[in-house]
């Protein structure tokens, strides 16, 4: 009776452990499995994207973009003869059709990436101008270099946001420029980084809350749903807050956060912005992984500005301005100069102060 009892409750086990498994099969493997070869990565990338990608309806609506067209073009080019290197090759070309600079795909030996949205434009911008207007006694905090240009004008080059901006490091800055008619903020180049880096400097000009855009989240794999539009608002510093006129110099390579950063300025008192039209780059990416293991990364959350209108493609300056090659053979930065005039014909009153300090949020 032992024996059979113990038998009993073996097979009692063994249905139950069976069970189990079958149940946790079934509870932990994804809708969708894709086999790590060159039509299994094919259709994994595909459908990541078309579950994920936020940007779908507006970029059909500006060059007629059409994901399901963009599968079939792309279907046919795959084939299970091709190599690692080919397969990447088409597939970061079907990726290049969303003309998105937040869409990468890593590899071991390379990164598929679209850089049109600034190769296919001037620069707008010289490097030997740029030490020309520094010198070599100028000041650096914070990643950005700083000082007073001859005519008394604040001059703050500030090529990435890469790193953290420290708030004594700003007030130091502020109190140093705070002699100065106006001050020019020197964007161009500055391909993002961390947007709170963006919004801490931001924060330095305005002396009060202020709605600055939008952003969504994507609620189900439709391309068009999103949650309702969440207000951005940029609120004051803490410290010193510059109240003179600013100017905020632009290039195609302004992407990104520093996109964003545009974006909360436009918002801002007293401040214009020259140079060329931005980058753009309004979606905060999103990470992925296909079978073979190459990550992917793409917008997944659209932002807009204040008009709740999309910055994906860019953001127009208040006024246009290129590179001058006569001014280049001159030795001159024209959009710099251009900025120089603009506070110079604004002209500050002698009871304009040139920064405001405050403690509250």
């Amino acid at each position: 009776m032992s024996i059979t009892f113990n038998r009993f409750c073996r097979k009692c086990l063994n249905i139950a452990i069976a069970c189990i498994a079958i149940f946790s099969m079934s509870a932990c493997v994804d809708e969708h499995e894709y086999a790590d070869n060159p039509r299994g990565n094919f259709e994994a990338l595909w459908k990541i994207i078309d579950e994920h990608y936020c940007f779908f309806d507006y970029k059909q609506a500006e060059y007629g973009l059409n994901w399901d067209a963009i599968h079939d073009k792309y279907s046919k080019q795959i084939n299970d003869g091709m190599t690692d290197t080919q397969m990447f090759e088409v597939l970061g070309n079907m990726l290049a059709e969303l003309r998105d600079g937040h869409v990468n795909m890593y590899s071991s030996w390379d990164i598929a990436r679209n850089w049109s949205w600034h190769e296919d434009y001037p620069s707008n911008v010289s490097d030997t101008l740029i030490r020309r207007y520094l010198g070599t006694d100028y000041r650096i905090a914070s990643g950005m270099k700083y000082r007073r240009l001859d005519d008394n004008t604040g001059y703050i080059q500030c090529s990435s946001f890469a790193n953290g901006i420290g708030a004594g490091n700003l007030d130091d800055i502020l109190f140093y420029l705070a002699p100065c008619n106006g001050l020019i903020i020197d964007l161009r180049d500055n391909t993002g980084g961390m947007l709170s880096s963006a919004e801490q400097l931001a924060a330095r000009f305005t002396n009060e809350k202020i709605l600055v855009g939008y952003m969504q989240h994507k609620t189900g794999k439709g391309h068009n749903e999103f949650s309702a539009m969440e207000e951005q608002w940029l609120k004051p510093g803490k410290g010193v807050r510059w109240q003179k006129h600013t100017v905020v110099l632009t290039n195609r390579s302004v992407y990104s956060a520093a996109n964003e950063f545009v974006k909360y300025m436009k918002c801002c008192p007293n401040v214009t912005i020259v140079g060329d039209r931005t980058g753009g780059g309004a979606g905060m990416p999103y990470s992925s992984e296909l079978p073979i293991g190459w990550n992917i990364r793409f917008s997944a959350c659209p932002m807009y500005n204040r008009d709740k209108q999309p910055t994906e493609f860019g953001i127009d300056p208040d006024y246009s301005v290129s590179l001058s090659q006569d001014d280049l053979l001159r030795g001159e930065d024209t959009i710099i100069e251009f900025a120089r005039k603009l506070i110079k014909k604004g002209g500050v009153s002698k009871f304009t102060p040139s920064f405001k300090i405050s403690q509250s949020p």
